[in-house]
């Protein structure tokens, strides 16, 4: 593992740099804003969680178009220019004085964070690494658990400190001078995979590279979109409520703080497991047991009195994140080639963006009807015991049809 990692060092930091800054624009830290920008523009929880909504999805539409720009733009030029287009997101969130200028700001940190920096990111590891692909997709998702580990406190303090507009300006100038300029360094040079050839790349199911329409025509991309969905609806919508879960439960913010140490400590130990099992035995075979820790976390939080459930429960959910973000990482480029891999890829993220775009509305709505999110979770939790039996039933059509082994 050693001689691994330093002989790919500059590739997997560009990964671990691109999923790291990718925080800027996740739900999470997002959210760590939320009381500041209802109070400084009069939302409601349901009216915050319809704009959240809407500006997702919006960028979930760019993303579709923009994600095969993967393919054909050198992650050179591509990475930068996106951190550019981040930094002036977090600009504009600074000086958002009104409904359609923080409109414009968060479509654009959706776009640029949750969006093309994790998409550029798994992208290039599916292509750059072919027998050690778990994990070097593993290695590279210790980004998201990191920012999830080392930013809130900090941004919170800073908040405190400084003011949150001010806060956002300080993201825009770390984004222009540090990622963008360490991003164009790391990724001057690409990455033949190990094992492969150049121009070819690394082919999947029946020996060839499949195109979008034909990812769009077979039988098992419909069958995940629920799965693929899900693990980024439940973590987006649990995050984006904490502190209404706070009012709800009588604990307050730095109570639940060290949750997001759980949380991003499970991530990097499921992803880190994933990585290896996927080369091990084909990522194909994870399918089954991805939802049942976000099953168990969602059934803790509604009867929980103590903070500690709360714990609980995000390092359950973290199990999944962990998972996932190894998973698809993996199992992408094993079952539809790396060709294609940035047009391919972009439709599950914006399946993924999407999710966490229509999360906040829903369960915003439901609150101001009066259900609080801790009801709601139960639901959510059946959804997912249902979702861990389909998977199984993927899994072994997969194994049984197509002879998937991940080698």
């Amino acid at each position: 593992m050693l001689g691994f990692l330093l002989g790919n060092a500059r590739w997997l930091a560009a990964g671990v740099l691109l999923t790291f800054a990718s925080s800027f624009g996740q739900t999470w830290f997002i959210s760590l804003f939320a009381g500041e920008i209802k109070a400084a523009h009069g939302l409601s929880d349901g009216a915050w969680g319809s704009l959240y909504t809407l500006v997702t999805l919006c960028a979930a539409g760019l993303l579709l178009t923009a994600g095969s720009s993967a393919d054909t733009v050198r992650l050179s030029r591509l990475a930068p220019g996106i951190a550019i287009l981040f930094a002036l997101a977090a600009l504009g969130m600074a000086f958002s004085q009104s409904i359609w200028l923080l409109g414009l700001a968060l479509f654009l940190l959706r776009f640029c964070g949750q969006g093309m920096f994790s998409h550029i990111a798994m992208t290039a590891m599916g292509r750059w690494f072919r027998a050690r692909r778990g994990q070097a997709v593993s290695i590279t998702n210790l980004g998201h658990p990191a920012g999830e580990m080392l930013l809130p406190v900090g941004t919170v303090l800073i908040i405190g400190a400084i003011g949150w507009q001010e806060t956002w300006a300080l993201v825009a100038l770390i984004l222009a001078l540090a990622v963008a300029p360490s991003l164009l360094l790391l990724l001057s040079s690409a990455r033949l995979p190990q094992g492969g050839i150049s121009g070819g790349g690394a082919s999947g199911l029946e020996g060839r590279h499949w195109a979008r329409g034909e990812v769009l025509r077979h039988w098992l991309f419909p069958a995940l979109l629920p799965i693929i969905l899900t693990p980024g609806f439940v973590g987006t919508v649990v995050f984006f409520h904490q502190v209404h879960v706070a009012e709800v439960k009588g604990w307050t913010l730095a109570q639940m703080a060290p949750g997001y140490t759980v949380f991003a400590s499970l991530s990097v130990a499921s992803a880190l497991a994933t990585g290896w099992a996927s080369d091990r035995w084909g990522p194909h075979r994870i399918l089954p047991a991805l939802l049942l820790p976000t099953a168990a976390g969602l059934a803790v939080i509604g009867p929980a009195g103590a903070v500690w459930g709360w714990f609980a429960a995000l390092g359950l959910i973290g199990l999944t994140q962990g998972m996932s973000s190894a998973l698809w990482g993996a199992l992408l480029p094993a079952i539809y080639g790396t060709r294609n891999l940035g047009a391919v890829r972009s439709m599950v993220t914006t399946v993924m963006v999407v999710s966490t775009a229509i999360g906040p509305g829903i369960t915003g709505i439901l609150i101001d009807q009066g259900i609080v999110f801790p009801r709601q979770t139960l639901a959510l939790a059946a959804w997912c015991v249902l979702l861990s039996g389909i998977a199984l039933a993927i899994e072994r059509r997969l194994t049984a049809e197509v002879g998937l082994d991940g080698k």
